[in-house]
């Protein structure tokens, strides 16, 4: 049985959350068996929740066919040891579609991801969020990115209205913004940060009152990723500086390099670790030979570091 909205919300302010890669066969086709061994590792650690077919897991590029196998196969493997939640969007009919399969998969709940190319109104987007919010009984996470901006006065309006939004996660980075609308909303959400390699931007979104954040990286690191989260949880900057130092920054170096990286070279660090997700689809290119063997470096350099408290 899914979690209730309430439910989900208290259990993703409880911890770090994720978002697996999505595995693909060399003729990028969808790889159940290695996905699902990928979802059950991770399921295996700590991670609060983790948010299947979304930005990591190349949502973009799913077909609305294999969708529902995705999600189904992601709950099935997790086998209850933390929820599943499912990306969905582009569009209003297209989001609705996607969420009521989410839900018929076993689905926790549904992260709103942005709409393709418009970003609309405030009204326009009110609009678009409170039809996917009821067109299911499940939790309903918005995200503010791209297209998708909501302003403090639109996700209020959008609580009061909708009973089962219960997260706002922000990957634009105007910290004035997520301050405003966590000062307006207090508890009604729980507040998720969503920026790319966001553990560059804990410390920020911490003092905004986020309780959370998603980590690309606890795809192929997950006890580093664990260890950096705790250490913000529990103020330990020394701790949060030599892992940045040691690992995020030079990680970040590597991942600037080529447009579409944020995605490619998580695949690139789970091979590094030995293992393989699989490619990427277009339009995004695979990571090369050379930047995961420097990612690999990285890795052996931290990974006396990488036992989670």
């Amino acid at each position: 049985m899914p979690m209730s909205p309430q439910e989900l919300k208290l259990k993703m302010g409880t911890g770090l959350l994720s978002f697996p890669v999505t595995h693909f066969d060399r003729n990028l086709q969808f790889a159940e068996a290695p996905y699902r061994d990928h979802v059950a590792w991770l399921s295996s650690f700590d991670a609060a929740t983790l948010l299947a077919a979304g930005g990591t897991g190349e949502y973009f590029s799913l077909g609305q066919d294999e969708f529902p196998t995705i999600i189904r196969t992601a709950v099935e493997a997790a086998e209850g040891r933390c929820p599943v939640v499912a990306g969905c969007g582009v569009n209003t009919r297209r989001a609705i579609a996607e969420a009521r399969a989410a839900e018929a998969a076993g689905a926790d709940g549904v992260l709103l991801l942005p709409t393709y190319l418009m970003g609309g109104t405030q009204e326009g987007q009110y609009a678009h969020v409170k039809a996917v919010c009821d067109s299911v009984a499940i939790g309903v996470i918005v995200y503010n990115r791209a297209t998708s901006v909501l302003t403090a006065e639109t996700v209020q309006r959008l609580a009061d209205a909708c009973p089962n939004l219960i997260g706002f996660k922000d990957g634009v980075g105007e910290i004035d913004l997520v301050t405003r609308i966590r000062a307006t909303l207090g508890d009604r959400l729980v507040y998720i940060g969503g920026m790319p390699t966001h553990e560059l931007f804990a410390s920020a979104y911490d003092a905004a009152g986020f309780s959370t954040y998603s980590s690309a990286v606890f795809n192929f690191v997950p006890e580093l990723a664990l260890t950096f989260y705790n250490a913000l949880r529990a103020g330990d900057r020394s701790t949060m500086d030599r892992i940045l130092h040691g690992f995020f920054y030079p990680f970040a170096d590597i991942r600037d390099r080529v447009a579409g990286y944020p995605v490619s070279l998580i695949k690139g660090g789970l091979k590094a670790v030995g293992r393989d997700p699989g490619p990427v689809r277009p339009p995004l290119v695979n990571a090369t030979e050379k930047d995961i063997a420097d990612l690999a470096s990285v890795i052996r350099a931290i990974e006396p570091m990488g036992s989670a408290a």
